[in-house]
């Protein structure tokens, strides 16, 4: 499966940088999923649970936690998602 790049960043450091085959993301209006050539996008987050497939192999699947507000922008097959409070898991 095509994929696309993907940063995740707290305040405090970069939580993730590598290439992933999906995302759902908790936007302002719902989740969102992401998946390669996605449109440009900007949203802001709420509280909730990111979740993407890594690339290659078998693909494993990861989640962290989003909350205190953020945001997230898609453009040209790269993903940033910037969040106040990021936690593994959840």
């Amino acid at each position: 499966m095509p994929s696309f790049h993907l940063q995740i960043i707290s305040p405090q450091r970069v939580e993730f940088d590598g290439d992933v085959e999906s995302l759902v993301a908790p936007g302002e209006d719902g989740y969102l999923g992401i998946l390669t050539s996605h449109a440009p996008l900007l949203t802001t987050l709420k509280d909730g649970s990111l979740t993407f497939r890594t690339h290659g192999g078998a693909g494993a699947k990861e989640r962290y936690r989003v909350s205190g507000g953020g945001f997230l922008e898609v453009h040209r097959n790269k993903v940033i998602v910037l969040a106040n409070q990021v936690s593994k898991g959840s």
